[in-house]
């Protein structure tokens, strides 16, 4: 099913067209970030998770590029990130076939940032 997660990485669905020898190395390129710059979690919806971010240049560079990239493998991901007022923001929207997906996101995200 589309919504099955890959026990290994956690949160990385059996659609994902990433390398599975890659797979790994992406979920430790989030979980980076989510330690070094997130600062806040939300989940204001079912199909939407916002995460608040240290405010930087070069987080924001960071997060920019890397879900660049994740939304290559993994197209039905919505990133949106947000510099306004001195905040740093970035929303991941799923379809809620992949509400587990970001779930799962979540979880990865809360533990880096409680770590």
């Amino acid at each position: 099913m589309a919504q099955d997660i890959a026990l290994d990485q956690g949160w990385a669905p059996s659609t994902c067209t990433l390398p599975t020898t890659e797979q790994p190395l992406r979920a430790a390129e989030f979980d980076a970030l989510f330690a070094e710059a997130v600062q806040t979690v939300l989940r204001p919806g079912r199909e939407l998770l916002r995460l608040e971010l240290v405010f930087s240049p070069e987080h924001a560079a960071r997060a920019a590029e890397l879900t660049a990239r994740e939304n290559g493998c993994c197209s039905f991901f919505t990133f949106t990130l947000t510099i306004a007022d001195g905040r740093l923001t970035l929303e991941v929207a799923v379809p809620a076939v992949h509400a587990e997906v970001l779930d799962a996101l979540q979880a990865r995200a809360t533990a880096a940032t409680t770590a």
